[in-house]
């Protein structure tokens, strides 16, 4: 028996004797295999992008560019933000004049701020006044009729009572509507620059920080 043990003690000393003389990896040469390693079990799109604050893999946040309706079931009009309907009840410009303000045209609401800047004459002035009151009359009339039929149109899809003949009619009448009320505006325009001198549109498109008057 004696002789087993110590045969089986030989056995285990020179096992750990060759376990011992193997190569060990050192920690500096393991860590970039463990980099390489990680990198391969990233996807790309997170080895590119980084960590983003405020990011949601999934895009299940509101009003996320993966869900960009998401909350306009609440709005009364669903094709109308508050702020659309506002504009349009109010009869405010909606950008809807940027071709001829951006072209030289000037519109008479800002034409009267800056009325002591440009040095409007009194006729220019009551130019100017009558202008901006008939347009702003005509676009809030407009407005009016376009934000019912859009709430016309809003209940027939919200009553499941929506149907292709119903629709074509309603639909043109609120294009025609909406042209009409851009018509008002640009026309309003056209008029303001003829009452203004070729100095004061200049002027006009200084003060408004315009590249160029014309």
């Amino acid at each position: 028996m004696e002789e087993v043990g110590v045969h089986m003690t030989a056995i285990i000393e020179a096992r750990a004797g060759s376990a011992l003389r193997a190569p060990v990896m050192t920690l500096s040469a393991a860590l970039p295999i463990a980099a390489l390693a990680l990198a391969l079990a990233l996807p790309a799109s997170a080895q590119q992008a980084g960590p983003q604050r405020g990011h949601h893999p999934h895009g299940a946040e509101r009003g996320s560019p993966a869900l960009p309706y998401a909350g306009l079931e609440g709005r009364r009009i669903k094709a109308l933000s508050e702020d659309d309907i506002g504009a349009l009840l109010e009869g405010r410009g909606m950008g809807l004049a940027l071709a001829a303000e951006m072209n030289g045209y000037p519109g008479p609401v800002h034409v009267l701020e800056h009325a002591d800047a440009l040095r409007l004459s009194p006729a220019q002035q009551a130019t100017a006044e009558a202008l901006r009151d008939g347009m702003a009359r005509e676009a809030r009339l407009l407005g009016a009729r376009i934000v019912g039929m859009e709430a016309d149109l809003d209940r027939l899809f919200a009553t499941g009572s929506a149907e292709i003949a119903s629709l074509a009619a309603l639909t043109a009448s609120i294009g025609a509507l909406s042209g009409r009320l851009r018509e008002v505006h640009l026309a309003t325009h056209i008029a303001m620059r003829e009452a203004l001198r070729p100095e004061q549109r200049a002027a006009y498109a200084r003060l408004r920080g315009y590249a160029a008057g014309r």
